[in-house]
């Protein structure tokens, strides 16, 4: 049997036409993007579907919220130990270890008999889309600099957004035409593809040395990696930004507003299928600027803005009364969240030392994942309480407060282009 596919240093090898010829490894990334795919294709199918099948076994818009939910608590106490696991054993393992689980627990989630059980086989998710985002995260780092992390990371992000853009239409589809089981079988499908791809395609990156150091605006006094990132407040802060993004999209988006139009604006799968890929194609559409943006002015200029145009998205659907309303907002939620798409990651991987991206990717993961599993609970609590306007008014508030503090208090961690300096407000 051949031993592992292990990538060079440096990728001699150049792609046709020019493409990603500003990356050190384009061979690896696209790679990556190709197995990104595939997997996030899957995430979207069941985008517009799971609250409405959750709905078929008769349960309350919290009971939603949870089902949501558990796909983050299953990610919470295991995305450190896979940081830690992925610097000891490598990247590979975990990238087609992660669509393998999926696969199995997306197929038993489109047999479910009951509501326990589609918890368990979503949970199950979880575990699997832990394995497959930290590494995938941790392997972009690998294979990127300070000077082209943003586009790097915008270019992976855009494979995701992809995936997501064209999954719910095939979802919504595949739920209207053959009911709300169909799209998990399809989901399971394209996950042992995505494992597939991981094995045969993807080479490991954990030998690669790149430079990454952490910038000397903060190597004097944070010379540390993982856990100790916590005491840093530039990194807490875009932990937050982070998960506002996770708190909106598993709360706002995929838990409040297909029920909110499924009630007030009387919209199906195929409806809420649509808005949900204008999102994601406004996000396809400009996060490869983002990238560029955040590698040559800086990664606030991009987060900043970002939360900003989120917050007011979020406040857009409250006030909304038709489905033209509707998509309006989607489109400004897309322009918001496709701003900042790649600049917090890009920034954490700034922050981190080459020897403990791993950990620092878990630690940023679980963070993050906190978010996605207050967000459906909450904001389905307080539907379930007070509408459905008054949670869109508590995320979109929320956001903007986040953006404003992490103007006001974080560091800029990229050098400005062509002064070599750092911007520093703290």
């Amino acid at each position: 049997m051949k031993g592992p596919i292990v990538a060079q240093r440096r990728s001699s090898a150049r792609l046709p036409f020019g493409f990603l010829s500003w990356s050190q490894h384009p061979g690896i990334l696209l790679a990556m993007l190709g197995q990104t795919f595939v997997n996030m294709l899957g995430v979207g199918i069941i985008g517009p579907v799971l609250p409405l099948y959750a709905n078929t076994f008769g349960v309350s818009a919290a009971m939603v919220g949870l089902l949501i939910s558990v796909f983050g608590v299953a990610r919470i106490p295991i995305n450190v130990p896979i940081g830690t696991l992925a610097e000891r054993i490598g990247r590979r393992p975990l990238l087609f270890t992660g669509p393998l689980v999926i696969a199995v627990a997306a197929t038993l989630s489109g047999l479910a008999t009951s509501f326990g059980q589609l918890i368990v086989f979503r949970l199950l998710q979880g575990v699997g889309s832990a394995f497959q985002m930290v590494a995938g995260m941790i392997v972009v780092a690998d294979i990127s600099t300070p000077r082209d992390r943003g586009r790097t990371m915008s270019t992976y992000q855009g494979a995701l957004l992809l995936g997501t853009s064209v999954g719910p239409i095939i979802g919504g589809f595949l739920g209207e035409r053959f009911g709300f089981r169909m799209p998990f079988f399809a989901y399971g499908a394209l996950a042992l593809l995505a494992a597939a791809w991981a094995f045969f395609v993807v080479p490991e990156t954990r030998g690669l040395s790149s430079a990454t150091a952490a910038p000397q605006a903060l190597q004097r006094t944070e010379k540390r990696s993982g856990l100790g990132l916590l005491r840093n407040r530039s990194f807490l802060l875009v932990s937050l930004v982070s998960m506002a993004i996770f708190f909106t999209r598993s709360g706002t988006q995929n838990t409040v507003l297909p029920l909110l139009g499924a009630e007030r604006l009387s919209m199906g799968p195929e409806k809420l299928g649509y808005a949900f890929t204008l999102i994601a194609l406004v996000n396809l559409f400009t996060i490869s600027a983002a990238g560029i943006l955040c590698d040559r002015y800086g990664r606030k200029t991009a987060i900043v803005p970002s939360c900003l145009l989120c917050g007011l998205a979020v406040l857009s659907y409250a006030l909304g009364r038709n489905y033209g309303h509707f998509i309006a907002s989607s489109l400004l939620l897309g322009l918001g969240t496709g701003i900042g798409g790649p600049a917090p990651a890009a920034y954490v991987a700034d922050l981190a030392l080459p020897g403990g991206r791993g950990l620092s990717m878990g630690v940023f993961r679980t963070v993050s994942d906190v978010g996605m599993v207050i967000g459906p609970i909450l904001l389905g609590a307080v539907s379930d309480r007070f509408g459905y306007a008054a949670p869109l008014w508590l995320n979109g508030l929320l956001f903007v407060a986040i953006g404003l503090a992490f103007w006001w208090l974080a560091e800029e961690t990229q050098p400005l282009a062509g002064s070599g300096s750092y911007k520093s407000v703290a």
